[in-house]
């Protein structure tokens, strides 16, 4: 199998501490703004006042997933096109944000497939191969599709339940787990390609 490039293992450690701070920082500094019942896309509306910080965080999402998709060889080739598409349409969310009243038909749907896609992408990437990391086997992809497919149900289905007054925190529980989960694969399979290479050095 081919490795997992080492800047793909440094992408895997910064996605998931910039998806948390960029959230943080931009809600930080937009006072009344209320992570529990507002989502990370409002951080990002054309009214919003941190509209640039919260755009930037997403784009740099989107640049260390594409990373990830380009350079985590080791996973199957149909869940690194699933990381790949999920990426572009983080940048599609940005390009089409959402209004704080209302809502932009484009930004939902390149939100929803950017939710479908990291949650459906592990089985995608399953290796079945007997030397494949035990992260990439078919009990490990199949467990982890189903529990990032649940949460991720659950978020879509409070998003676009009018009266739900808890969707912003289930938005960041679900990015928070979907962000982890890509950077414990590659991680992962990183670190027991360093450990194989190690013991055949010796």
């Amino acid at each position: 199998m081919k490795p997992i490039a080492r800047i793909a293992a440094i992408a895997a450690i910064i996605g998931p501490i910039q998806s948390a701070l960029g959230w943080t920082i931009a809600g930080s500094m937009w006072p009344g703004y209320d992570p529990v019942k507002q989502t990370i896309s409002d951080l990002a509306a054309n009214e919003s006042p941190v509209k640039w910080i919260m755009s930037a965080f997403f784009v740099l999402g989107g640049l260390l997933t594409l990373i990830a998709a380009v350079y985590a060889r080791t996973l199957g080739f149909p869940g690194r096109v699933a990381l790949f598409v999920s990426a572009i349409c983080t940048f599609g969310l940005t390009i089409f944000p959402t209004p704080l009243v209302g809502y932009s038909l484009m930004h939902r749907i390149f939100a929803i497939s950017s939710f479908v896609l990291s949650a459906g992408w592990p089985i995608l990437a399953m290796r079945v191969r007997k030397d494949a990391p035990w992260i990439l086997r078919p009990t490990a992809s199949i467990i982890g599709t189903a529990l990032q497919a649940a949460l991720a149900l659950w978020f879509l289905n409070s998003w676009t339940d009018p009266i739900n007054t808890t969707v912003g925190v289930w938005e960041r529980v679900v990015a928070v787990s979907q962000a982890l989960y890509v950077s414990v694969v590659v991680l992962v399979c990183y670190a027991e390609q360093r450990k194989s290479a190690n013991q055949l050095s010796h």
